[in-house]
C-alpha cells in the first residue's frame, strides 16, 4: 500500500502537467514515493501535445500507468483520425511504440479506502461490462480489457450511447444512468477521465436531477463524485480545453494498491 496518483486528461498542456508532478514530488523525470495512472488524452487542444509526451516518455514504467484514450487511439494503427491539428510523426510514432509494447494499456485496477476501483479514460458502461462477461471484480474488468477486445473501439452512434465502449462513454447518460437503473449488484467503483457532468469553468451542472442528487464536487481540484448503487463512480477530467484549467490537482490516495 502507499500513495497513489490519479491524473485526468491533459490536453496538450504540458506546463499544467509539469506544474501537477512538481506538487506530487516528481521533477526531472524523477518519480517520488508515488505511483500515478493517467486516464489518457495526454494530446490535443492544447498548445504543447509534443511537450507532454516528453513529460511522461522517461516516467513511463512500474510507477506510471499510461492509459489509452480516444485522443491516443485515433493515432493506432487501423484508426482514422478525427483531430482537425493531428499530431506530428514523431508523436505519433511515440504512442504507436508505447501502444505496441504495452507501455500504454486500456485500463488499470485499485484499492482505497476498502474500496475496488477500475480506471479506464472514459468508464466502462453496464452495456460493456455485460458484453465483457460481468467480471466480479475491477482486477478481473481490467485484464479482460487489457486483453484488447473490439470493444474498447466501440463509439457507438454517440457518446450517449449505452453501447459505446471504454474510450467513448460521456458521463451520464451512457455510463451512470444505466448503472443506476441497474437491478443487480455493481461490482466496483470506477474512476474515469473524458467527459464530466458538470461545467467547472461557471459551476454549471449538465446532468438530469437524479444524477446530481448522487454527486459531490470539488470545484477546486475538479473531481466529480457520483454514488452508484452502494459504489463511487470519480470522474478527474479537469476540462482543459484550448486554453487549459485555472485551477486542478490529481485524485491522490494516500493508501492504496493497484490490483492490475
Amino acid at each position: 500500500m502507499g500513495r497513489i496518483a490519479v491524473i485526468g486528461d491533459v490536453g496538450g498542456h504540458a506546463d499544467q502537467l509539469r506544474e501537477a508532478l512538481r506538487d506530487l514530488g516528481i521533477e526531472d523525470g524523477r518519480a517520488a514515493d508515488v505511483v500515478v495512472i493517467q486516464v489518457g488524452d495526454l494530446v490535443d487542444r492544447g498548445p504543447d501535445s509534443l511537450g507532454v509526451l516528453n513529460v511522461v516518455a522517461p516516467l513511463l514504467g512500474e510507477r506510471w500507468v499510461q492509459l489509452v484514450g480516444n485522443h491516443e487511439a485515433q493515432y493506432l494503427p487501423g484508426s482514422e483520425v478525427f483531430w482537425p491539428d493531428p499530431l506530428p510523426p514523431q508523436g505519433v510514432e511515440t504512442l504507436r511504440a508505447w501502444w505496441a509494447d504495452g507501455r500504454m494499456r486500456v485500463a488499470a485496477a485499485l484499492t482505497a479506502g476498502g474500496e475496488e476501483f477500475l480506471l479506464t479514460h472514459a468508464g466502462l458502461t453496464l452495456a460493456a461490462w455485460q458484453q465483457l462477461g460481468e467480471p466480479a471484480s475491477a482486477a478481473e474488468a481490467a485484464g479482460l480489457l487489457n486483453e484488447r477486445p473490439e470493444l474498447i473501439w466501440r463509439m457507438g452512434a454517440h457518446g450517449r450511447d449505452p453501447e459505446t465502449g471504454p474510450l467513448w462513454a460521456e458521463s451520464g447518460a451512457a455510463l451512470h444512468e444505466p448503472w443506476m437503473r441497474y437491478q443487480g449488484v455493481v461490482p466496483f467503483g470506477q474512476i474515469h477521465g473524458h467527459s464530466t457532468v458538470v461545467h467547472f469553468g461557471d459551476r454549471r451542472w449538465t446532468c438530469d436531477g437524479r444524477i446530481r442528487q448522487r454527486a459531490t464536487v470539488d470545484w477546486e481540484q475538479r473531481h466529480v463524485r457520483v454514488r452508484v448503487g452502494g459504489r463511487t463512480f470519480v470522474g478527474v477530467d479537469p476540462g482543459h480545453g484550448r486554453a487549459g484549467a485555472e485551477a486542478w490537482r490529481p485524485l491522490v490516495f494516500d493508501e492504496a494498491g493497484l490490483t492490475a
